[in-house]
């Protein structure tokens, strides 16, 4: 069968269910551990915005794999690549060169500040490589015995112990403890106060190895970073020496309508992370960092699977995809199309909705604080009109479509939203 024959087939059929047996969610529950708390569809199949479950109910995708899903489901570009290189090579591990891992490590040099990549499997891998890589540093280049990197209140960096630290949320700290020492904590959008801990912590010798942020608190409420904010703390970075890590897992690679994140603040970091968006769907993450502090050696970090041929060549083909179809033009438009949508449902709900926020096609709809309504029961009510939405904690409903949602799908969402909101008005208030 010739390649072109597999890629039209793998694009046929997207209406109905895949033919396989029976789906059983109480077998699943039985041999899968319950880690997560799932809504109740089996999806099995998707195409562009739209999958479909098991029972062949199709969905507009409003929440792409959590910010991941970069071109949708079954794009041609992706489905080509993936096809050429499992007959190629996928995997040799890092013991040889890997030229597809070259040509992606050299587009994101050629389209980022930074100066060094390296590849692993997934965010909280990128950040944890960017935890080590802070430390070896401030050991290394600035004799810090026991660093000390700040986070945000409210942030998310991973599930990994290191990086569950590193997140400012309790809630995802709970009985894991001891957790890992080297974190301190500081208001989002703060400077004041993240200029006050800097000041106690190097009151006598420096301990402050970085600052490690999102540029928007993704999980933490769909909030953006202010510009002046963000610049204060890159100047403060710069007189003491102290390393600027900004975790782009999330926001990165166009979701925000330029290309990273920060490019909103007008800095750059000196390491940032990446991944979710940069395959596309395919696991993969990036640490990337400017020359200044790429102090690892060999022997210092590595990854089995990170970087292997299929991974890179599919995240390449994300990368140019995105560039040749200009998505992030596109990201722009739907993003304020979006936000003017939903700022109306605002206006029609001022009891139950505060605002809006967001960038690109990163958005939240922020609930009144005082709402018996939470963000689960409207992600649930949408899922009931057939759009999938995902909550960012109890009171944001959080949309983030592939970046090459259409202007149709996004008005289709947004009667999708409007309905949902109706009903749970409906059945909470009669």
């Amino acid at each position: 069968m010739s390649l072109k024959t597999i890629v039209q087939n793998s694009l046929k059929s997207f209406s109905g269910t895949n033919g396989s047996a029976a789906f059983s969610p109480t077998q699943f529950d039985t041999d899968v551990m319950t880690t997560y708390g799932r809504f109740p569809i089996a999806l099995t199949k998707g195409r562009g915005s739209f999958v479909w479950d098991d029972q062949g109910r199709r969905y507009l995708d409003f929440v792409a794999g959590i910010a991941t899903c970069t071109l949708g489901h079954a794009h041609p570009a992706m489905v080509e690549a993936v096809t050429q290189q499992i007959q190629t090579l996928h995997h040799v591990s890092n013991l040889y060169y890997v030229p597809e891992q070259g040509a992606l490590a050299h587009w994101l040099v050629e389209h980022s500040c930074a100066d060094r990549v390296f590849f692993c499997n997934s965010g909280a891998e990128a950040n944890e490589g960017a935890i080590k890589l802070a430390r070896k540093y401030a050991h290394t280049r600035r004799g810090i015995a026991t660093p000390l990197i700040i986070t945000a209140v409210a942030s998310f960096h991973g599930r990994t112990l290191a990086t569950v630290t590193a997140t400012g949320q309790p809630k995802y700290q709970k009985n894991f403890d001891p957790l890992m020492p080297g974190f301190a904590y500081v208001p989002y959008n703060d400077i004041a106060a993240l200029e006050a801990l800097v000041a106690e912590l190097d009151a006598e010798t420096p301990q402050v190895a970085a600052i490690m942020l999102e540029a928007l608190q993704g999980e933490g409420g769909v909030c953006p970073g202010d510009v002046a904010y963000f610049q204060a703390i890159r100047q403060l970075c710069d007189e003491k020496g102290i390393l600027l890590i900004l975790d782009e897992v999330q926001v990165g690679m166009g979701r925000t309508g330029k290309l990273w994140g920060f490019e909103n603040l007008g800095i750059e970091p000196d390491i940032f992370t990446s991944a979710k968006g940069l395959g596309g769907g395919i696991p993969i993450g990036a640490l990337l960092c400017k020359a200044s502090c790429a102090v690892f050696e060999p022997g210092d970090h590595a990854s089995t699977f990170g970087g292997n041929p299929f991974a890179c060549r599919v995240g390449l083909t994300v990368c140019e995809t995105v560039e040749a179809e200009n998505l992030l033009d596109n990201v722009k438009l739907r993003g304020e199309q979006l936000r003017f949508g939903l700022q109306r449902l605002v206006q029609q709900y001022p009891d139950l909705l505060e605002q809006v926020r967001g960038w690109g096609l990163i958005n939240g709809l922020v609930l009144q604080a005082n709402a018996t309504i939470k963000s689960v029961d409207i992600v649930k009510a949408a899922m009931d009109e057939g759009l999938l939405l995902v909550p960012a904690g109890p009171q944001v409903v959080r949309f983030v479509p592939p970046l090459n949602v259409s202007a149709d799908e996004v008005q289709q969402a947004l009667i999708g939203v409007e309905k949902a909101l109706a009903a749970v008005v409906k059945q909470h208030h009669g």
